[in-house]
């Protein structure tokens, strides 16, 4: 009886449509990912042993390489989601600009980083893979940078409609309810972008992070992730 509960609870239901996302899959492999990446750095300033530090190395090269192998072919969907946003007739200027930004930004990383597959699982090693992986870690900033924008005009614009509303009737306060809805998606959004641009702006020197910082903004922006994507499944 118990295991029968077990089985049929809603919330086991939830758990296996959550895990056969590969973006599911992902945000948990990227949260443990970038976790490891933290406590490697934690423990090496703490003057944890090699023994200590190197299973959490482990973590981070392994899941690292298996999120590139789930990531192959996916830019497609990015140059697709750009074209759309091409076309769009109803999108505010603003925010197709960027949405065509971010996507193509989103495309070039991952085709950049597609072709540093086999360079990182060893079998074949290549000369270029270091300039291909900065390539594509400048795409990756481009379209974060853009998601950003994009992020923080939303913002305003929702200020800007809400200061309109009249919320003393019936219809104000479903739209204000929207509003309300919007800003919480949009500012969680903005919040996982400005983690994650920590990532590609590190690597390219464009900010002196360490292993500690970079680890834990991808670690917060992985469990936003993770919780957008529960919410999804639901």
């Amino acid at each position: 009886m118990v295991a029968d509960a077990l089985v049929y609870h809603p919330s086991v239901s939830h758990y296996l449509k959550f895990v056969s996302t590969t973006v599911g899959r992902d945000k948990l492999l990227r949260t443990l990912q970038y976790f490891s990446r933290f406590y490697a750095w934690y423990l090496f300033r703490t003057n944890g042993t090699p023994a200590e530090i190197a299973p959490w190395e482990a973590i981070k090269k392994q899941f690292g390489l298996a999120r590139k192998l789930m990531r192959v072919g996916k830019n497609v969907e990015h140059f697709k989601a750009a074209a759309i946003a091409v076309d769009s007739k109803s999108l505010d200027p603003v925010v197709k600009y960027c949405a065509v930004g971010r996507q193509l930004g989103y495309a070039g990383y991952l085709t950049f980083d597609m072709a540093t597959v086999l360079d990182a699982a060893g079998i074949r090693k290549s000369p270029a893979t270091k300039n291909l992986q900065t390539q594509a870690y400048r795409f990756w900033f481009m379209g974060l940078l853009f998601s950003t924008i994009s992020g923080s005009y939303k913002l305003y614009s929702l200020r800007q409609q809400e200061g309109r509303i009249n919320k003393e009737d019936g219809e104000g306060v479903v739209a204000s309810k929207r509003i309300e809805k919007e800003r919480a998606a949009t500012g969680l959004q903005l919040l996982s972008d400005l983690c994650d641009i920590c990532v590609p702006s590190s690597a390219l020197g464009y900010t002196n992070l360490d292993d500690g910082i970079v680890g834990l903004a991808g670690t917060m922006s992985s469990l936003i992730g993770v919780y957008s994507q529960w919410k999804k499944t639901a």
